[in-house]
């Protein structure tokens, strides 16, 4: 197998991946606070003859994806009219405690169970400013909740949500389709906007992502067939050259 096979097979396996990022965006059009994936790529300068380059040669240009990068930028709001439905306007990432430890997520679609708990659809506790679990009163019924993240019911005010600020979002590592880790430390934000009976909706553009997938698909199918292609053409060399011998 000569070189031109080998960048052609680097250039599939990139490709693969990008696919698959893209399949996962489209997959997650309707998934509340979803941020939409993208490979970043680069090439990789290989020389040949061990380094031993001569005047006028060019290197190898192998493609590889160097990362995979969420894209923050805000998604649409809807209304949802749910008392538990929180939608954040700007920066800033809701806290929620695991069964690893408190993560970030931009979901706001809450629910209350029977303990009086807030918490996402997988059960993790919805957070306070102090990171304290934020539980309502039995007897709680009516919930309002004010743009700086206060709670109040009947009973008067029960807490307020926290929000974290990261200093750079791009160090963030996405767990599932909805929740981040941080691996540099979090500060909460003093100023917040939240928005009751309402979700940010997925901020992947379904149109874009489909063109993408589409190119993609032809891009991939062309480089299979140049394989394909050098794969004959070497057989054949092959061939007349065990035919001339013999």
């Amino acid at each position: 197998m000569d070189n031109p096979t080998y960048i052609a097979l680097s250039r599939m396996d990139a490709q693969q991946r990008a696919m698959s990022v893209l399949a996962n965006n489209l997959a997650n059009t309707t998934t509340a606070g979803f941020k939409a994936g993208h490979l970043q790529f680069a090439d990789y300068l290989s020389r040949t003859n061990g380094g031993n380059q001569a005047a006028g040669e060019k290197n190898d240009a192998y493609v590889q994806d160097r990362a995979t990068y969420r894209d923050f930028t805000q998604g649409t709001l809807q209304q949802t009219g749910n008392q538990l439905d929180i939608a954040i306007t700007g920066a800033g990432f809701f806290s929620v405690m695991t069964s690893e430890g408190v993560r970030l997520t931009r979901n706001g679609r809450f629910q209350r169970l029977s303990d009086g708990s807030i918490t996402d659809a997988a059960g993790n506790a919805l957070l306070d400013r102090t990171g304290q679990p934020i539980t309502l009163r039995p007897e709680d019924h009516t919930i309002s909740i004010a743009s700086d993240g206060t709670i109040s019911t009947e009973s008067g005010v029960a807490g307020e949500i926290g929000l974290v600020r990261v200093e750079n979002n791009y160090t963030l590592h996405g767990e599932g389709n909805e929740l981040f880790s941080a691996s540099t430390p979090t500060t909460q934000m003093d100023t917040k906007e939240l928005r009751q009976g309402m979700l940010e909706g997925s901020n992947v553009n379904s149109m874009t992502e489909m063109t993408n997938l589409v190119q993609l698909q032809r891009d991939y199918q062309i480089t299979a067939n140049f394989i394909d292609g050098e794969s004959t053409r070497r057989q054949n060399a092959i061939d007349k050259i065990t035919q001339t011998q013999s």
